[in-house]
């Protein structure tokens, strides 16, 4: 992936005396992960499926990284989208040359349509998350990760459909199996978090995770491929509030190498709000999914008074 994806280094935040490393997956080209695994998935189709095209379905962060990745492959990309989209995710995918196809706001919506189009033009299903390919994609985040921090024992990562935390772990366990590895999500999307306590997959309804701020984590469901990964290699599901993800924002914006949208500043909010609760300790790195939030929204929480900010 040398020339496609950035190489993103650990960048330390020292808070109430005690110090954490963030992954700043908000500095890829596209401002997200996603990249990392779209382009694994794409480069590794044969020449006469990618000359047939590319389709997915994402809100916004896999469709730049499919688009992109597209793009630099030389391939048609086709992206369905829910209408309601994050402005910035939609205009900057259009920009990276996918055609756009809009449905509604379920993300089985979204599956449905990508799949109807791949029967009938014949165009090739990159998903999101539950893919072998995906998921080894975004493991390379894990691998750099051990690579610059080798004495790290707690990764936080979050969890939308389970593509990132999924390779991840792997990664980190594969090298550091006492490591712990943790995933994190709005109270609003804890889907993971209930699939995680029953040992099986739990479906959360649209209308619920729909309300939660972290557009990039309201997945009703983890993939059957992600959900295996997180059984074997997660330690622990936690989830963090609507305030803790805006306050994580906030403070994240003060370094512009850290900004996060709301789905990218999930993982560093448990370590900030709840670090009682984690694990114990040493050296640890939350992953910043993605920086790709609406200006208008990073004004309004940058200007706004967040009463947990005083326990700073």
């Amino acid at each position: 992936m040398d020339g496609i994806t950035v190489r993103t280094p650990l960048i330390p935040l020292e808070w109430n005396g005690a110090r954490l490393y963030l992954k700043p997956e908000n500095l890829q080209p596209i401002g997200a992960f996603k990249l990392r695994g779209a382009y694994n998935k794409i480069a590794s189709l044969s020449d006469d499926e990618r000359a047939r095209g590319v389709i997915t379905y994402s809100s916004g962060n896999h469709a730049q990284g499919v688009a992109y990745a597209a793009r630099a492959l030389g391939t048609k990309a086709v992206i369905v989208m829910p209408r309601n989209a994050p402005a910035v995710k939609r205009e900057a995918t259009a920009a990276l040359g996918a055609e756009i196809v809009f449905v509604g706001p379920s993300g089985v919506e979204r599956q449905l349509k990508a799949e109807e189009l791949a029967a009938e033009h014949g165009y090739i299903i990159i998903p999101p998350y539950d893919d072998e390919k995906i998921i080894a994609g975004q493991g390379t985040a894990g691998l750099e990760i051990l690579e610059d921090l080798p004495e790290v024992d707690l990764v936080l990562v979050p969890i939308g459909g389970g593509g990132l935390i999924s390779g991840i772990s792997t990664a980190i366990k594969s090298v550091k199996p006492n490591a712990k590895v943790i995933g994190v999500e709005p109270e609003l999307a804890a889907d993971a978090q209930a699939s995680f306590r029953a040992g099986q997959i739990v479906k959360f309804p649209a209308e619920q995770v729909l309300s939660t701020s972290a557009d990039g984590l309201r997945s009703q469901y983890v993939g059957t491929i992600t959900f295996e990964h997180i059984r074997r290699y997660v330690d622990d599901v936690v989830t963090v509030s609507e305030d803790d993800i805006l306050n994580a924002v906030k403070i994240l914006a003060e370094n512009p190498k850290t900004a996060a949208e709301p789905s990218g500043a999930v993982a560093p909010a448990a370590w900030l709000f709840h670090r009682d609760s984690l694990p114990k300790s040493s050296f640890t790195v939350a992953v910043i999914s993605g920086g790709n939030i609406d200006p208008e929204l990073l004004k309004k929480v940058v200007s706004s008074d967040h009463s947990t900010l005083t326990s700073r």
